[in-house]
């Protein structure tokens, strides 16, 4: 009877789980195309629009990554891809992974840039070519890689099974044997790096929610009838990225909770499953934020579906 209940609770997040990566790859895959044909069109992208095309792409090569590993972890034997397939599988996804957040990270950082006016003192880091975000991003990219070194030197996660054949990745990865000190130096490191980030990722979004409210009250001394003026591209794309930061920020912290639950529930498959759910979470709904704030990818998606005439 047990082992019937949990057994149709591991069924339950497996639905699950596919939904969430499904609904992930198909927004992913349509931002992406949006910001593709967008360049293709006006043969010119802001900083910002790379860096969610960029961003969409890392997403979208996440969920798809996880979707492998999850169809050897969810079949009845396990083992579908091969150890050296899923070892790879599983270092892809910790690249990809680290990439997303450098990417947020930057791109929280090139907004608050954009919106800065030409007389403050950041309008000299503003970039002015998407070349030089690119160039932002590899260093980013390489700062939170080598904070985890550990990764590099082994490629996949130690596995438990469980009755039912299901396999559940684990975060450590012990290919080569570390000592003590080093597991825990790498893990204060990796939580160095990540207050670093995360902090960045406060001041940038508090530099513009100040921007936003200043020219909010110049607005309203402006103009002296009720209705206010249309938000500009500008704005609209700050308080699109806002969303994103306070998403991220809700996700991480529900990340940390889970995975520090999870030793007190000695390693509990479920509870395993639920924060690999939640570690897909902002990778899934990141691109609806996009896609829901920005008018031209409504008219994108009524074009792709047939519904807009003057497309």
């Amino acid at each position: 009877m047990r082992e019937n209940h949990m057994l149709r609770g591991i069924i339950n997040l497996r639905s699950t789980f596919y939904s969430e990566v499904g609904i992930g790859i198909l927004a992913n895959t349509i931002l992406f195309l949006f910001h593709v044909i967008k360049f293709l069109c006006d043969k010119r992208l802001k900083n910002t629009d790379c860096m969610i095309g960029l961003l969409a792409l890392t997403h979208l090569l996440m969920l798809l990554t996880m979707g492998f590993i999850a169809a050897d972890i969810f079949t009845s034997q396990g083992g579908l891809w091969g150890d050296v397939t899923c070892k790879s599988f599983a270092y892809l996804y910790k690249l990809m992974r680290g990439l997303s957040i450098s990417a947020t990270c930057l791109l929280s950082v090139l907004q608050a840039l954009t919106l800065s006016p030409r007389s403050s003192c950041l309008a000299k880091f503003k970039p002015k070519a998407p070349q030089d975000s690119l160039r932002s991003l590899l260093f980013l990219w390489v700062f939170y890689m080598s904070f985890s070194a550990h990764f590099s030197i082994s490629a996949v996660d130690n596995s438990t099974g469980t009755s039912q054949g299901l396999i559940f990745l684990s975060d450590s990865c012990t290919i080569l044997p570390m000592s003590y000190f080093l597991r825990h130096l790498f893990a204060v490191l990796g939580a160095l790096r990540d207050v670093f980030l995360i902090g960045l990722m406060a001041l940038s979004s508090g530099y513009m929610v100040t921007l936003l409210h200043r020219h909010k009250r110049q607005c309203h001394h402006i103009h002296s009838t009720s209705l206010s003026p249309k938000a500009s591209p500008e704005q609209r794309a700050t308080r699109a990225i806002l969303v994103l930061m306070g998403f991220f920020v809700l996700m991480y912290c529900l990340d940390c909770i889970v995975s520090s639950s999870r030793t007190m529930w000695n390693n509990d498959p479920v509870c395993r499953s639920v924060q690999i759910m939640v570690s897909n979470g902002y990778a899934t709904i990141s691109p609806l934020v996009f896609i829901c704030t920005a008018r031209h990818s409504v008219t994108f998606l009524k074009c792709l579906w047939g519904k807009d005439s003057q497309c």
